[in-house]
């Protein structure tokens, strides 16, 4: 089974600590990153795509409970609201969170509440490895591409641009859905507008600033962000 991916966001510096000592203890889960805002929060769901996120709830500019309703769907599979307030608790399970961790709680309270959050997240985790074919509707038309025979794919403001074989297909969709749909053995972001199939990367090439270029079989160059270059560096040996 994949790692948990896991976010912790409290505008609390030792509150973070505490969690992220207590989350790295267990080896399913993996904290992929930390922040101290709604607003951070916001943006950090979408970049890194957590299955599970520890939620504080009072938070300057932006508060837990905004966070959620801002996300919508792209809401993590499970969340924890972590607070120092019990008067947030009948919200809090209206929102549908996991949980609600009162501070301060002791380790064995907090191990209770991983374990509910493990098992949400592993059950809504999807049987298959990935999707195998995507349906595109265009001109009256419905078609249903196999994911294997996709290229790359590119943000398009509400869209994502499917490229396959010198053709395009827009799909609406967004590029966080997509990432956390399809294999991640096989599929991988290499920028903030950019997935690649890495069956069809045939290398990595350093450019004149001195960052790598993703160039695929048919010769396309595609930029690799800093931000993902040691998961590409990872899954392509």
């Amino acid at each position: 089974m994949n790692a948990i991916r896991t976010l912790v966001v409290d505008d609390e510096p030792l509150a973070r600590t505490n969690l992220l000592v207590l989350l790295r203890r267990d080896p399913e889960i993996e904290v992929v990153g930390e922040c101290g805002s709604g607003v951070d929060a916001i943006r950090d769901i979408h970049r890194l795509t957590p299955d599970l996120l520890f939620l504080d709830v009072q938070m300057p500019g932006c508060d837990g409970f905004e966070v959620l309703e801002r996300l919508g769907a792209d809401a993590p599979r499970a969340t924890v609201f972590v607070t120092a307030f019990d008067r947030y608790a009948l919200k809090a399970f209206e929102v549908e969170a996991l949980d609600y961790l009162l501070k301060p709680f002791d380790d064995a309270r907090f191990l209770r509440t991983l374990a509910r959050a493990k098992e949400q997240v592993r059950r809504s985790q999807p049987e298959t490895r990935g999707l195998d074919r995507l349906i595109v509707r265009s001109a009256g038309r419905v078609s249903f591409l196999r994911t294997s025979e996709i290229d790359w794919i590119e943000a398009a403001d509400y869209y994502a641009c499917l490229h396959v074989a010198g053709r395009t297909h827009l799909l609406r969709r967004k590029m966080s859905d997509l990432e956390r749909d399809l294999d991640p053995a096989t599929f991988c972001r290499i920028h903030r507008s950019a997935i690649v199939n890495l069956h069809r990367v045939r290398e990595l090439k350093l450019n004149a600033a001195g960052e790598y270029d993703v160039v695929l079989q048919d010769g396309k160059q595609l930029r690799l962000s800093r931000r993902y270059r040691d998961q590409v560096m990872k899954l392509t040996g």
